[in-house]
């Protein structure tokens, strides 16, 4: 039945590829070992059915379609459709073809590219779910910033309903002044992520120069009054590298988190001690945060420090929020972070970003 295409069993025999030569009649006329292996049929059953009878039911419309182009004698290439292999499963296949009209024959490869397909299928699935998730994320963020402006707003219009010239007590005045400067803080900061909600439609992140001193200032004063209750000490050493081209947004919660983070974990009867320093080392900037904090066991908690509510110790305020939304930050800046920690010895978080 096949003694015509003999002299081309050798190339049969060497691809790994599906090869076949069908005739314009929908047979197969000659296949190689692979197609015989792929599908599971025998020889005599894939010679003695049409060719469409393999085909997956709902690609058979769009293959006739296809095969009606062949016997116009027009190539194809990459087309691909679904077969049924004989246990039943659905496999897919690439196809590059070419007609011979004279003879009646189509030479035809494919490549198996299920597992390609299942890959894209994983992806777009997973796409669509951070696509929604996303959606979700940027709605509570709309919400969450709406719906606090309004209390803010009330707190800061009692404190100015204030007498401050009928109060004597110097406490209670200081006391005022921090709520007042607080709520201001945290309205400025809703202004701001507020409009970064709006502005941002794309993963691009907007940069600028930006003064290290001023990120430091504007987030020791944010939280001055829980540094002064700590009694802390936090020192920003900008002197070798005052200034770098960032988002100053990411930055300020970056300081805020670890700044926060070394003073909630400080040990029991020492006063929290904080360090940050900048530098210029090749063409990287190395922003470097070092504590007295009560530490922590890296071998333990491996890959899982910078996980989403991750928390590796028993403090009642613990959210494992803080340390995500710094790694966060710093990959959306391209940037990478080192961690050097030990029980009882402190840490230090090094960050390294692009010039």
């Amino acid at each position: 039945m096949n003694s015509e295409f003999s002299q081309y069993d050798i190339f049969f025999e060497l691809t790994p590829d599906l090869v076949c030569i069908a005739g314009f009649d929908g047979y197969f006329k000659k296949v190689n070992p692979a197609v015989k292996h792929i599908l599971g049929y025998s020889y005599e059953e894939l010679y003695a059915s049409p060719i469409h009878h393999f085909i997956y039911e709902e690609d058979k419309k769009t293959t006739a379609t296809v095969r009606s182009s062949l016997l116009e004698a027009t190539p194809l290439s990459n087309f691909e459709n679904r077969y049924v292999t004989k246990s039943g499963e659905i496999i897919w296949l690439s196809w590059t073809s070419q007609p011979i009209e004279k003879d009646k024959i189509i030479f035809a490869i494919a490549k198996d590219i299920t597992q390609k397909k299942e890959l894209e299928a994983d992806r777009n699935s997973l796409l669509s779910n951070l696509t929604e998730l996303n959606k979700d994320l940027r709605h509570i963020g709309h919400m969450t910033s709406h719906d606090l402006r309004s209390p803010v707003n009330n707190l800061l219009s009692i404190c100015d309903l204030i007498d401050s010239s009928k109060i004597t007590d110097e406490d209670t005045l200081e006391l005022i002044e921090t709520i007042k400067t607080c709520g201001e803080d945290l309205r400025e900061k809703l202004n701001v992520y507020s409009k970064e909600l709006r502005e941002k439609q794309s993963l691009h992140v907007p940069i600028q120069e930006v003064e290290l001193q001023k990120v430091f200032k504007n987030v020791s004063k944010s939280i001055g009054s829980l540094i002064k209750n700590a009694g802390a000490l936090v020192v920003g050493n900008f002197v070798e590298l005052p200034k770098i081209t960032s988002n100053a947004t990411y930055l300020g919660s970056i300081f805020l988190n670890l700044i926060t983070n070394s003073i909630k974990y400080k040990k029991a009867g020492i006063k929290p001690v904080i360090n940050i320093t900048s530098r210029l080392e090749g063409h990287k900037v190395h922003l470097t945060f070092t504590d007295n904090r009560i530490g922590f066991d890296l071998e333990k908690v491996k890959d899982k420090i910078f996980g989403f509510q991750q928390t590796f110790h028993n403090h009642s305020d613990s959210r494992g929020i803080g340390l995500y939304l710094v790694y966060n930050h710093i990959q959306s800046l391209g940037g990478s972070i080192q961690v050097e920690s030990k029980p009882g010895e402190g840490t230090t978080f090094r960050i390294i970003l692009n010039v």
